[in-house]
């Protein structure tokens, strides 16, 4: 996703999309282990003309089997667009973060504008401490950006909004520097300073002052991909709140299975943390069709074929499909989460960050799980 979102903050950025350049800029994490860290960041090699588009996208590449093919994929299409694309193996052993840090520090430091899609993660945040880059634009990394807008305007440190309790390991400490770092260079400067920041989402979110923020309407995927053939069934879009320790499992299932049968759904497109075990369960629960997309389910269903109507749970999904299928006869439906199938172990935050996803979700029909979902 946030490789994809790199692509559209170039298109839109280019001569061409006439469209104003923004502040704005890697994976999917927790932050909790050192292989908890973000897709990529992108050095942008700025100057006029074409080299306005043009940017040098690295891959700190997981361990994680989906991820990585969907980045091998998504890494093909940038190839495409004309990027340059590192590939780097940043976690291919104990010597592996040193190789991947010393390779990048020039590059890093010659760059006039690095562009990241993970502010949350480690390995990003000690990446920001080498360089000195004007210009930082942060991209989307789905809902998380809310979080991250959210704590960047309150001036707190930066932690993902699932992460339960307020203790700090060691981990947590020996990164505490970097961090710091981190949250320094992404607050905007005092008007007239030299340094810039933006945000490029298409979540609704509202920048603190000083930060610039440009929106992203997914102009490149529907240049690029579609229109779909649309299908007469439903698809469900899954979700890793069950894996991130959120959501009960057997809630979980059960909600799926109501769904399935209310909307007349036969695809379930799993999320790329779902566990093996659990869609075996679902697809023994359900009759449904389990999915695993190859690429971000944007670009997916921009492709088509899609169902006509696509029911998901409170998730990026409900913010970006509206804008990725405008145009088309594609319904995007949000199930809220009921708070009684969060766990015992669940973030305080996480009923509330939840609810926030799905109100604030435009151009989607809402679903309260109950009686008025039972009944369509």
């Amino acid at each position: 996703m946030q490789l994809l979102n790199v692509l559209e903050w170039a298109h839109a950025a280019s001569p061409e999309a006439a469209a104003p350049e923004a502040a704005p800029d890697g994976d999917p994490s927790d932050g909790a282990a050192p292989d908890a860290a973000p897709d990529g960041a992108a050095p942008d090699g700025g100057g006029a003309g074409p080299a306005a588009t043009s940017v040098t996208i690295v891959v700190l590449s997981p361990h994680d089997p989906m991820t990585r093919g969907q980045l091998r994929r998504m890494a093909e299409l940038a190839r495409d667009e004309g990027h340059t694309v590192r590939w780097e193996e940043a976690r291919g052993g104990p010597t592996a973060p040193l190789r991947t840090i010393g390779g990048l520090t020039p590059l890093l430091r010659r760059a006039r504008r690095i562009v990241i899609g993970d502010p949350f993660s480690r390995y990003v945040q000690l990446l920001l401490a080498l360089t000195g880059a004007p210009d930082l634009v942060v991209v989307d990394d789905g809902t998380a950006t809310m979080e991250f807008i959210s704590q960047l305007a309150r001036g707190e440190r930066l932690v993902r909004w699932h992460r339960s309790g307020g203790g700090r390991g060691a981990r947590d400490l020996v990164f505490a520097p970097f961090s710091a770092t981190a949250r320094r260079r992404l607050t905007p400067p005092p008007e007239g300073g030299r340094r810039s920041v933006g945000v490029f989402s298409s979540m609704p979110v509202e920048a603190p002052p000083g930060v610039h923020l440009a929106r992203n309407d997914f102009a490149w995927t529907r240049a690029r991909f579609g229109p779909p053939r649309v299908m007469g069934a439903a698809d469900i879009v899954g979700t890793s709140l069950v894996e991130t320790g959120v959501v009960d499992a057997d809630r979980y299932l059960a909600a799926v299975a109501t769904l399935a049968r209310t909307h007349g759904a036969t695809r379930y497109f799993a999320h790329r943390r779902e566990s093996a075990e659990k869609l075996h369960r679902l697809a023994g629960a359900t009759g449904l069709e389990i999915v695993r997309p190859d690429l971000p389910l944007e670009l997916i269903a921009r492709r088509g074929p899609v169902g006509r109507l696509i029911v998901s749970f409170p998730s990026t999904v409900v913010h970006t499909l509206p804008l990725a299928l405008a145009g088309t006869e594609v319904r995007v439906a949000v199930c809220d989460i009921d708070p009684e199938w969060l766990t015992a172990n669940a973030s305080p935050r996480a009923q509330g960050f939840l609810d926030g996803v799905t109100g604030t979700a435009r151009d989607v029909q809402r679903l309260p799980f109950g009686q008025r979902m039972a009944t369509g």
